[in-house]
């Protein structure tokens, strides 16, 4: 990293603790990606409301849209992660929002004229999809520029406040865009979201460290390897990859049945289902805002396992829910998957980027999201299978089961002996 850029992450920092309010490039960094969020959350209730309602999907057309929106993960994330480690992350970040806000803006477009069909919403679903790759492999190996390795968890735990923020706020907002303006309207949101995330990506002084210079045999499957190597090779990344890949597979099931649960099988009306899933991510909200307190009480490496199988326990109580009062245990259950899995993805991630080197970081992060995004569309069509065979209740029952179970590969693990997580130099976080 050149001296210019380590002065700017330095600017505000003490050594008596986390200064990221006064770090304006991160700030600019988290304010563009709370407005992106905020959008993003709000096509996740208009595009599958558009869908059942305006073009009457069914409940596997449902599943289908679902997998259709983390496709790419599984198909080009390994590319990409070998791409980014040679590409300014930046750059990448901005040309992905640029074309996402187009994609996205083709919808409400589309509707507009009377021509929107479920093959455009599955090609938009796919389409975005793989802007999303790029982006989040890039943003993910971009932190760490920005900020100290001992800021990292304080970091990580307030992006990851602004996704709970926006999967509350972004419902209800969603849902009344849906009353007021329809679904396809309700789109529009998302892609000017998009745009001010660019513009404050724009505005971030902080430069990268240069790419090093890829050797003359350095192909592009080499480099794909390289990162695999890293990340299967290592004792505890496998296990933490097999953990989040387990539960993403459910966690897809349930993305697919919650929509249809809720009109369905509880009769919560479409403009109110938002408002429903909004007051559950309340507890996505608090895991990102308690996250950097409990590792510092539980451990740092303990509370890897502890979110899964102690504070997730009891998210099986949403697919109990009933009509009329007993409708709030779905909220209640939701509110506690979305605490754990924000625990529990804000400590992992600071975990691989704190044993990661920084010329692998965009490949451990690729490959990372191919194996456990890869689970996802998987989990979509699985959900919208079962919901058909076996009813919509019991694969949801099903669903928040298995999420919860994942936690088990991380508890047999050499990580259930470790407090805290290891510094890069040290044994354990060697593979």
């Amino acid at each position: 990293m050149t001296e210019a850029a380590q002065d700017v992450r330095d600017a505000g920092a003490t050594d008596h603790g986390p200064s990221l309010w006064r770090q304006r490039d991160f700030m600019l960094l988290w304010g563009g990606q709370t407005v992106s969020e905020t959008g993003s959350a709000v096509t996740e209730v208009a595009l599958p409301l558009l869908a059942v309602v305006a073009l009457g999907a069914s409940t596997f057309q449902v599943g289908l849209l679902t997998a259709a929106t983390t496709l790419a993960f599984a198909v080009i994330a390994l590319p990409a992660g070998a791409m980014v480690d040679g590409t300014a992350k930046r750059s990448v970040m901005i040309v992905c929002n640029l074309l996402r806000l187009v994609i996205i803006g083709s919808v409400p477009l589309a509707a507009a004229f009377g021509v929107l069909t479920m093959a455009q919403l599955y090609a938009v679903a796919v389409a975005a999809g793989v802007c999303s790759v790029f982006f989040d492999v890039s943003y993910q190996s971009y932190v760490p520029s920005l900020v100290r390795a001992e800021h990292l968890m304080n970091a990580n735990g307030k992006l990851g406040t602004t996704q709970a923020l926006a999967q509350f706020g972004g419902p209800g907002l969603g849902s009344g865009l849906v009353w007021s303006v329809g679904a396809a309207g309700a789109m529009t949101a998302d892609a000017l979201s998009y745009a001010l995330s660019v513009l404050s990506v724009l505005g971030i002084r902080t430069r990268e460290e240069r790419p090093r210079a890829r050797p003359a045999d350095g192909t592009l499957r080499r480099r794909i390897a390289e990162g695999l190597r890293f990340v299967l090779g290592h004792r505890i990344l496998r296990r933490v990859v097999a953990c989040t890949a387990t539960a993403n597979l459910f966690s897809g099931m349930v993305s697919a049945l919650a929509m249809v649960f809720l009109v369905r099988v509880l009769h919560v009306g479409p403009a109110l289902t938002g408002l429903v899933m909004a007051a559950s991510a309340v507890g996505g909200i608090a895991g990102g805002l308690f996250a950097g307190r409990l590792a510092e009480r539980l451990g740092s490496a303990r509370i890897i396992w502890v979110s899964m199988l102690v504070f997730g326990a009891p998210q099986v109580v949403a697919a109990a829910a009933r009509p009329g009062w007993g409708v709030l245990l779905f909220p209640l259950g939701w509110g506690v998957a979305g605490f754990s899995a924000t625990v529990y993805n804000v400590a992992q991630l600071s975990y691989r980027q704190s044993v990661t080197p920084p010329e692998l970081m965009g490949r451990m992060n690729a490959a990372v999201r191919w194996v456990v995004w890869g689970t996802l569309p998987v989990g979509g069509v699985l959900g919208g299978l079962l919901g058909t065979l076996i009813g919509i209740r019991p694969a949801l029952g099903l669903a928040l089961v298995g999420t919860w179970a994942a936690g088990w590969f991380v508890f047999f693990s050499p990580l259930r002996h470790l407090r805290d997580v290891p510094g890069p130099g040290s044994a354990t976080a060697a593979p």
